[in-house]
């Protein structure tokens, strides 16, 4: 588990396709590996990777194919930056929320602008991911916990502050850029509760208005 608070900005060092999976070595710039060990996770862009190997600039991880396919490490390059953050312990400040490194889906930035001393950016998530964006919730964007100021739709907007545009990857965002985005984990066991028996059904679709207005939640 992770809070959402980048510790540092890593640079793709190595990627090395394995039979349809991938390796990837990630120098980890300021990032303290003093306590890090074999087996340990790194939210990197927001995708909790398990270290394999610490060549003592950094660590090497391994990336399945079922990663690839939901996330935007398929599109990482060599001398990118990512956002790094090394797992939460007891005694962690839980300045953000609550992450798992579980990746949701990918969006897009769609615009940028500056807003006094912040940037104000708008996102597209996939349509699926829509219902969990709420305005002045939390969202993972790329690993950095961040609250949603705005929703249209699929589309959310952020107001982001110097330092985080500083520490983050997010200073280099342009219109078309994409992101890994994880919704709060909050909000994904609550539809599952409010399913209450239907959980168990084959190809439950989940929570539609069709079944809020039913048990009062809703009315269209």
């Amino acid at each position: 588990m992770f809070t959402g608070i980048i510790e540092a900005v890593g640079e793709i060092a190595e990627l090395k396709p394995q039979g349809g999976d991938l390796r990837v070595r990630i120098r980890s710039g300021k990032l303290d590996l003093a306590d890090v060990q074999l087996g340990d996770s790194i939210a990197t862009n927001g995708v909790c990777l398990t270290v394999v190997d610490l060549p003592g600039d950094g660590y090497w991880a391994d990336v399945s194919a079922e990663t690839l396919g939901v996330t935007t490490v398929g599109n990482w390059s060599k001398g990118g930056r990512v956002n790094l953050e090394k797992a939460l312990t007891p005694q962690t400040r839980l300045g953000g929320h609550i992450v798992s490194g579980h990746v949701d889906g990918i969006g897009e930035v769609v615009w940028r602008k500056q807003e006094a001393r912040a940037e104000r950016f708008r996102l597209r998530a996939p349509a699926g991911l829509a219902k969990y964006i709420a305005h002045k919730g939390s969202i993972t964007v790329d690993g950095t916990s961040l609250t949603v100021n705005a929703v249209d739709g699929a589309e959310f907007e952020l107001t982001i502050v110097p330092h985080t545009l500083q520490e983050t990857i997010m200073g280099g965002y342009a219109a078309g850029t994409r992101v890994n985005l994880e919704v709060d984990l909050i909000a994904r066991y609550l539809e599952r509760l409010l399913q209450g028996d239907k959980a168990a059904e084959p190809n439950s679709d989940g929570l539609t208005a069709e079944f809020l207005a039913q048990h009062g939640f809703y009315k269209g």
